[in-house]
């Protein structure tokens, strides 16, 4: 089916605006082109379907490649299927759903039902990485192979670290054998048992033992001396520390094969941003102080982190009423992400939106070596086209996600997601057109 998505503002390779129009056909990109070109003018007489993006920006789909879907075993927070309508809303056409489910992501079996689920809901790209260790307990290595056969695409005990270096070790070198990366989740666990907010103003304010930044450096640097042993692609999840930027700025300075991600909560929210025993603002890592975020946004612009995640972490309303010292880690992202840092550092002029868009697409891409995430003749028309002049307020009963747990709630954003596309399929319309 031919389809043509004219009056888009594009983003060209020098960062700057164009008008365009994009011609997809057997959920390709065929072509784009200027709106008076002569093939544009001859496609718009045998299109099927004509979407005019008049005043509109239109970017590649974006990539998410730290999620949580939940499924299976914890459906009451999240489906397969909600999670990819919610990742579809915010304008995301391709994600990769962590392991940490019950069972655990750490057979054939499962990471066959991942896909069959994601196959089914039909929605956007679902791309499972498998666990390191069986049950993500850290005592035995899953069986590497047969889960990159299954369609694993990288291997990560997410939600706990790997706290033996010599299983951390096998695990390099086991997949760095395969051509596989290893993702890690930095947490040691003798600096955080029973604790849930960082070390910090807000702990000192309300007498709580608070998680040292330590806790995720400790881990970081470890690794990356495992990674120069090793030769494996070391990708450090959810970068939330001075020290831990410091640490992979000076491995990539030497040549250390090693990329990095960071969330819009960590360049966003301090713990002194916390207005007090709310569990919505309560994530791991946790938030922390105003100079790690200043950090890692220091981090993201200098290329020392590589792209930007959002950690999709949906719970229960019965869960997070449970307090902040009780309730589970985590916030929910896929719907708020881009409105919040187009508004945060786009608007406000410290990010161009070429920079974003590219934190978002291209660079996540990139490190995972992905054919996503480019608007270019050929490429699969994953696209997204998005309204910067569209101002709201985060509401979360508006979210198709099942979780709720935001700490946005409220907050006046422009740049909405409104029409999003995965393989030349409308995923999701939220346009006044018809």
């Amino acid at each position: 089916m031919v389809q043509i998505i004219k009056n888009a503002n594009v983003l060209n390779q020098k960062g700057e605006l164009e008008r365009k129009s994009i011609i997809i056909d057997e959920g390709k990109i065929q072509a784009i082109a200027g709106v008076e070109d002569e093939a544009v003018q001859l496609a718009e007489k045998s299109a099927e379907r004509i979407t005019d993006a008049s005043g509109k920006l239109v970017i590649p789909g974006l990539i998410d490649m730290h999620v949580h879907l939940r499924e299976p075993g914890f459906e009451h927070k999240e489906t397969i299927e909600t999670g990819a309508r919610s990742a579809a809303q915010g304008g995301f056409t391709t994600i990769a759903c962590m392991p940490n489910t019950r069972p655990v992501t750490d057979n054939p079996d499962t990471v066959k039902l991942v896909l069959d689920k994601a196959k089914e809901a039909d929605l956007v790209k679902v791309l499972p990485y498998a666990a390191i260790t069986k049950n993500e307990l850290g005592r035995e290595l899953t069986d590497f192979a047969a889960l990159k056969e299954a369609g694993a695409i990288g291997f990560t005990d997410d939600g706990v670290g790997v706290q033996n270096a010599q299983m951390m070790k096998d695990a390099m070198t086991l997949a760095a054998s395969m051509d596989m990366p290893v993702i890690a989740h930095c947490e040691d666990d003798s600096l955080v048992v029973g604790r849930y907010v960082t070390e910090g103003e807000f702990s000192k304010r309300h007498g709580i033992k608070g998680i040292p930044n330590e806790s995720e450096a400790i881990h970081v640097g470890r690794d990356i001396l495992l990674a120069e042993a090793t030769g494996v692609h070391y990708h450090v999840c959810h970068v939330s520390t001075e020290q831990s930027v410091r640490l992979i700025r000076l491995a990539k300075s030497i040549g250390i094969k090693v990329t990095a991600e960071v969330c819009p909560h960590h360049l966003l929210l301090s713990d002194e941003d916390i207005p007090g025993m709310d569990s919505n603002w309560k994530m791991n890592p946790p938030l922390r102080s105003p100079r790690d975020v200043q950090a890692c946004i220091e981090g993201l612009q200098d290329g020392t982190l590589d792209m930007i995640v959002t950690d999709h972490a949906p719970h229960s309303e019965e869960e997070k009423a449970k307090g902040m010292e009780l309730a589970p880690f985590g916030i929910v992202g896929f719907e708020t992400a881009f409105p919040l840092l187009y508004t945060k550092f786009v608007e406000t002029g410290i990010w161009t939106l070429d920079f974003l868009v590219k934190r978002m697409t291209a660079d996540p891409a990139r490190v995972f070596r992905l054919d996503t995430g480019k608007l270019e003749e050929g490429a699969p028309a994953d696209i997204t086209m998005i309204d910067l002049n569209q101002e709201k307020e985060v509401d979360p009963s508006t979210f198709a996600t099942k979780g709720r747990n935001t700490p946005f709630t409220g907050w006046k954003l422009k740049g909405w997601p409104v029409q999003t596309w995965v393989d030349g399929k409308s995923v999701w319309n939220n346009t006044v057109q018809q």
